[in-house]
């Protein structure tokens, strides 16, 4: 068999039994509630009437259920406490008691689930679970020191919940596993090096509507536009660079680069200064390794005013860089991952076998987070062999690596069911298994030797040592993942790059800005260790000239980010960001309707129901032509019946956001009409405007924290939650409102709990 068969089969011939979970910790605490029986009474008042067998309103009965025993049917009555908290049940225009009454009816039910879930604690049960192609990339990172784009290695992942690691979306199939053995292949090619490697062409190309007339951040200063590329050069050798240059250009004039010069530095130094014209080529020699590659303008003084010639240069600029190489190359160079690689180096061909073994078993342990059997290691040195051979030492090491980065134990997280366990029954994971559990929740990587070492001296699972270590992950800069990773797709970040309003002034710039303002504004929250509710009030943002200029805040200059407080009540927080106006927005008007989804489903935990089929758009009928503004015809839209189950949800809430644009900026009329922000919340409360619906969300900041909770224990155990998780969802939530609801609480308390530590063992199918 070729080495590379022997690869594929070594990823396709595993078995895997899901994993763990340890003893319940569920602690019930009793608020002040009402009578015993007076629960029932308040369902057959206020809820039977809707929620019966006949009406079956939001597909639920509560009709011969007993309010008082909700633990006989927690699934349903999780769901009345979650309407209840959040202020949804009962509906606007129906009889309903005051709010202290609503929230004391819902605590009683909360201490009755959370007692009947501590006598028969679930830690829920977890599937094969696979990287995402995010996770591989940092494993590689943190294993060999290469920073590789896997977008180009393997395909997009599914997400589920929102999130793109949960274990039931990451599916596997012979394709797939095909992608994963190239990517091995690839990557151990690039981390060890060969001189045989064949030269290639990486392009990056820079957006089109990019604005170019000024600095950018992380380029020399006294620049302008280009763009700045991390770019990993496999050897040392001579590499040929392209580079597009779009000229200045007035109505139908050709393209002027007269005078322009263009300079390329590497990793901040000027390497090349050459006069700009449509197309550059340059061929340079390259140091192996890691670099930042800038290409960019030199920045000239405006024309003067009897220049009436000249085109000032603000819409040229950079287009693209193409990389061709490795040309001719002379060394394998030292790089990043040659060092990490090889911990020896053999003095004579009698050494080979033993630095090979030392090598090897260094990486294996790192990338199958747990100690090497003798067993494995020979398999790993058989392929050495098999590569030596043909190569020599550095061939055989990368014949080796690639069977290590293609073996199941590196690709998939397993866990494996102890021997002596019960059908049914919750079980504690191993520390090894939780290291795992821990680096790729907070890391979205690979335990670090540290956490491995503790890990196998079989401490981690002590409560001081776990703390310990988390808060040191915490603080490590790799935690940067829980903002660009889990606040990517929780505040839906990602999906910035997919905006394209139809907004005078609207640039490329302005949409990393945006981007930018948000992570910064969450990394202060997570490095701070701030309340999670700052989310929600925060008194301070983050911006550069280019957002300054969009939010109307004066006196700030550049292309820096920096911390500003925020005097405009209306910014404050994430409902006045441009990251979340732009993606609830389409692409040529606002979205109440999206907004108001957006706030639901990511800041109280209710998303709406799904709409019915053929719903008509909101201007296809005669009315909405003659109305004036948008929210004339959302109003026309939501007379329909039908539509008005979900509107009425869902709109008073981007009704109140409307003097917010379909990019953020402020304004006080739609079109010809002015802006109408007036409108109810579904619990009664009044709104007129942004700032009355931060106070209302903040009036219920419990929500919001439990909603956070779900969301990030949802990422961090990498399953959808369930019923029989919310008992320990609100346990997390009351011991963190003890430390003023701090990001650190929310992170301990998950990583501290059941479903974290421990896992249902998987029932025995006859």
């Amino acid at each position: 068999m070729t080495p590379r068969s022997l690869l594929i089969g070594g990823l396709l011939s595993f078995a895997v039994v899901a994993g763990s979970s340890r003893e319940g910790s569920l602690q019930a605490q009793a608020p002040a509630t009402p009578e015993p029986a007076a629960e029932q009474s308040l369902v057959d008042k206020y809820c039977v009437t809707c929620h019966n067998a006949r009406t079956l309103s939001g597909n639920l009965s509560l009709a011969g259920l007993d309010a008082s025993k909700p633990g006989d049917h927690p699934e349903v009555f999780e769901k009345v406490v979650r309407k209840v908290r959040a202020g949804l049940m009962p509906p606007a225009g129906m009889p309903r008691p005051e709010r202290a009454t609503l929230d004391g009816f819902a605590a009683l039910l909360e201490t009755k689930l959370d007692r009947a879930a501590a006598l028969a604690p679930n830690p829920g049960s977890h599937l094969l679970h696979r990287m995402n192609r995010t996770e591989y990339a940092n494993a590689i990172r943190d294993l060999l020191h290469l920073d590789i784009d896997t977008t180009t290695l393997l395909p997009a992942d599914d997400s589920s919940e929102g999130f793109d690691n949960l274990a039931d979306a990451l599916r596997v199939s012979p394709a797939l596993v095909e992608r994963y053995t190239s990517a091995a292949v690839k990557v151990s090619r690039l981390a060890v090096g060969n001189l045989l490697l064949t030269a290639s062409t990486a392009t990056y190309r820079v957006p089109g509507d990019l604005t170019q007339s000024n600095h950018l951040d992380g380029l020399p200063l006294g620049t302008r536009g280009g763009t700045l590329i991390e770019h990993a050069f496999p050897l040392d050798a001579e590499y040929s660079f392209r580079i597009r240059v779009r000229g200045a250009a007035i109505g139908l004039a050709a393209a002027n680069l007269q005078g322009e010069e263009i300079e390329v530095s590497l990793d901040g130094e000027r390497i090349k200064l050459v006069p700009a014209t449509a197309t550059i080529d340059v061929k340079l020699p390259m140091k192996a390794g890691p670099h930042a590659l800038g290409v960019t303008f030199v920045r000239k003084p405006p024309p003067g005013a009897d220049d009436v010639w000249q085109i000032f240069a603000a819409n040229s600029g950079v287009q693209s860089v193409a990389i061709t190489g490795p040309l001719a190359p002379t060394a394998l160079g030292d790089t990043p991952s040659r060092r990490r690689i090889f911990v020896c180096h053999p003095q004579s061909p009698a050494d080979e076998g033993a630095c090979a073994k030392r090598i090897l078993s260094t990486v294996a342990r790192r990338a199958f987070r747990q100690p090497v059997a003798e067993a494995d290691i020979q398999t790993l040195i058989e392929f050495f062999e098999t590569g030596q051979k043909a190569g020599g030492f550095d061939a055989g090491i990368e014949q080796g690596l690639a069977r290590v980065l293609v073996d199941p134990r590196f690709v998939f997280r397993l866990e494996r069911e102890p021997a002596i366990t019960v059908d049914g029954k919750p079980y504690r994971v191993s520390d090894l298994e939780l290291a795992s559990r821990l680096s790729f929740f907070l890391w979205s990587s690979i335990p670090d030797d540290v956490l491995l070492d503790v890990a196998v001296k079989g401490t981690l699972h002590e409560p001081a040592v776990l703390e310990q270590q988390t808060r040191r992950m915490l603080a490590d800069p790799k935690a940067g993942a829980l903002v660009t990773n889990f606040g990517g797709q929780w505040l839906y970040l990602r999906e910035l790059k997919n905006a394209r309003p139809e907004a005078a002034g609207f640039t490329e710039n302005l949409r990393q800005s945006m981007r930018r303002e948000t992570e910064l504004l969450l990394e202060s929250i997570v490095r701070e260790d701030r309340s999670v509710i700052d989310l929600l009030n925060a008194d301070y943002t983050f911006v550069d000239e280019t957002l300054a200029k969009h939010y109307g805040m004066p006196n700030v200059r550049g292309s820096r980010f920096r911390r500003v407080a925020v005097t405009d009540e209306a910014r404050r927080g994430l409902l006045g960001q441009g990251s979340f106006l732009l993606v609830t927005s389409v692409a040529n008007r606002t979205s109440p309707v999206s907004r108001g989804k957006w706030v639901l489903e990511n800041l109280m935990g209710v998303p709406p129901p799904l709409p019915p089929p053929n719903v008509p758009a909101i201007d296809e009928s005669p009315e909405a032509a003659k109305a004036s503004s948008l929210r004339q015809k959302m109003e026309i839209h939501r007379g329909n019946p039908t539509c008005a189950a979900c509107h009425r949800i869902m709109d008073p809430i981007g009704f109140t956001l409307e003097n917010f644009d379909l990019v953020g900026r402020w304004r006080t009329r739609d079109g010809s009409a002015p802006i109408d922000a007036t409108s109810q919340l579904f619990d009664g409360t009044p709104l007129d405007g942004p700032v009355s619906l931060r106070n209302a969300l903040l009036a219920r900041s419990d929500v919001f924290v439990r909603t956070a909770t779900e969301k990030l224990m949802t990422y961090g155990t990498g399953r959808a939650l369930k019923y029989y998780d919310m008992p320990v969802v609100r346990h997390v939530v009351r011991d963190a409102a003890k430390n003023d609801y701090r990001f650190s609480s929310l992170v301990l308390g998950i990583v501290k709990s059941d479903p974290f530590q421990m896992k249902m063992k998987t029932k025995t199918t006859p």
